[in-house]
């Protein structure tokens, strides 16, 4: 109530001021009606800013100065340069209005490049050979990606952007025992990488208010940043790959990391339980990789050495197909 009653003086004094000192020399009447017409404007542009982030409010200003003062800059050197008046004027009037609209345009759009804070770590980062890596929901919850840090196979920094952290608490805070747990799992795997972890862990402002959805708000903040994705999200994996955005799937990883078997090897496993077929009984790799083993149902709960006859590798990891040799 007290922001409308604020803008109705605002509109009342302009207008008055319109009436008794009307500007271009106009009647009392068009003075007051132009005045208020500018106010109304002013109003609107107000309530604009009012929904708009300051970051954006400060992005598009600093674009747009920077742009007068280039559009001046190279108008003003042209106009020294070049004997023709008439082209020269020309040129310095079409750089003062296309230059700060491209400014403003930039600071609207890619308001983070302007904060200094970005600019800073970007060159340094870039300096020493670094880069940023972002991490998703999924991989912080899955808690691997401490292990790979703690063994130094991930150099760089890692960028975990305010909004996933704010999923992050809020699974933390679900009303749900098990989501409740694997929110606070996540928020301790973020105090290890920040405490012990060999990287430099950074929390991300940058956000996309217009983007409603977490994937793609992730997708939008790599491409601004240049910087790879860290997940275990399949979906998410597949959609940034066909943006363009590089992706580490530690899933990817961990397939990549499991021990190669051969057709005709032998292994030693121990039978957990029967499998589907006749006969059959499924035992697990250290890694967690099933091997289904023909004619070893009658060894459940044994130790066996069993023959590799066939691997099937899978969207969702390696199965390893052996015989048990009586």
């Amino acid at each position: 109530m007290g922001v409308f009653l604020f803008r109705f003086v605002v509109l009342f004094l302009v207008t008055v001021a319109g009436y008794f000192f009307p500007p271009f020399s106009l009647p009392k009447l068009a003075g007051a009606g132009v005045a208020f017409f500018l106010s109304i404007v002013i109003v609107f542009l107000e309530t604009r800013i009012r929904k708009t982030q300051f970051k954006i409010i400060w992005g598009s200003t600093i674009g747009t100065f920077a742009g007068v003062f280039l559009g001046w800059f190279l108008g003003a050197v042209y106009q020294n340069v070049s004997d023709d008046g008439s082209t020269a004027t020309f040129l310095r009037i079409f750089f003062l209005i296309i230059l700060p609209y491209i400014g403003f345009l930039v600071g609207t759009l890619k308001f983070e490049w302007l904060e200094p804070g970005f600019l800073l770590r970007f060159f340094k980062e870039k300096s020493v050979g670094r880069s940023f890596k972002i991490l998703d929901t999924s991989v912080i919850i899955d808690g691997r990606i401490a292990d790979i840090c703690d063994a130094a196979f991930i150099e760089g920094t890692l960028v975990v952007p305010q909004f996933i952290l704010k999923e992050l608490q809020l699974v933390a805070d679900s009303s749900d025992g098990i989501k409740r747990q694997r929110g606070r799992r996540g928020l301790e795997v973020l105090d290890h990488l920040q405490k012990t972890s060999q990287v430099r862990v950074i929390i991300s402002e940058l956000d996309f208010p217009a983007t409603k959805d977490v994937d793609s708000k992730l997708i939008e903040v790599a491409k601004y940043m240049d910087a790879k994705i860290v997940t275990n999200d399949f979906n998410l994996s597949k959609v940034a790959q066909l943006q363009g955005v590089p992706i580490l799937n530690i899933n990817e990883l961990a397939n990549a990391l499991k021990p190669v078997v051969l057709p005709g090897e032998t292994m030693r496993v121990f039978i957990l339980k029967e499998g589907k077929e006749k006969d059959q009984g499924v035992a697990y790799l250290d890694d967690g990789t099933m091997v289904v083993c023909d004619n070893a149902r009658k060894m459940i709960g044994q130790t066996i050495d069993v023959t590799v006859t066939s691997v099937l590798q899978t969207t969702v990891g390696k199965m390893i197909f052996g015989r048990y040799n009586e």
